[in-house]
């Protein structure tokens, strides 16, 4: 792992454990909403049911943070895993109703918690455009 890097993959790595870890034990009204809000935005989720969704996301989630965290996984291949993810995050927030304004991309008071994980594409991204072009001059 770059040195450049550290900052950027410990501190993205351990949010994405700690979320991950949060949600080992949803069951109930608790992953009923979180398979819900997944649902309507990829509706071929619907195929899993509630508990074993938020199983597979909080395995995704500690998965990717420890993936960031480990020094031996190259920058591009954890940097799209980010950018996966991220990408995820961004269309739920396109696709489900009252998150954004009407006619407009600009969050509403209830989508601002998911349009702020637009910056988890741009950090996938960094990774991967920066581990594909070390020691080439880009223009």
């Amino acid at each position: 792992m770059k040195s450049a890097h550290l900052p950027l993959r410990v501190s993205i790595g351990a949010y994405f454990l700690n979320s991950g870890l949060g949600k080992r034990t949803l069951e109930g009204t608790a992953a009923e909403g979180l398979h819900g809000m997944a649902v309507a935005a990829m509706p071929q989720l619907g195929q899993l049911e509630p508990a074993r969704f938020a199983k597979l996301l909080s395995y995704s989630e500690i998965a990717l943070g420890a993936a960031l965290i480990a020094p031996f996984v190259p920058a591009p291949l954890v940097g799209l895993g980010l950018t996966a993810f991220g990408a995820g995050l961004v269309q739920l927030y396109l696709k489900t109703p009252g998150m954004r304004e009407p006619g407009s991309i600009r969050p509403t008071q209830q989508g601002a918690g998911l349009a702020k994980d637009v910056w988890l594409v741009g950090a996938g991204l960094t990774l991967v455009l920066e581990g594909l072009t070390h020691g080439r001059r880009l223009g």
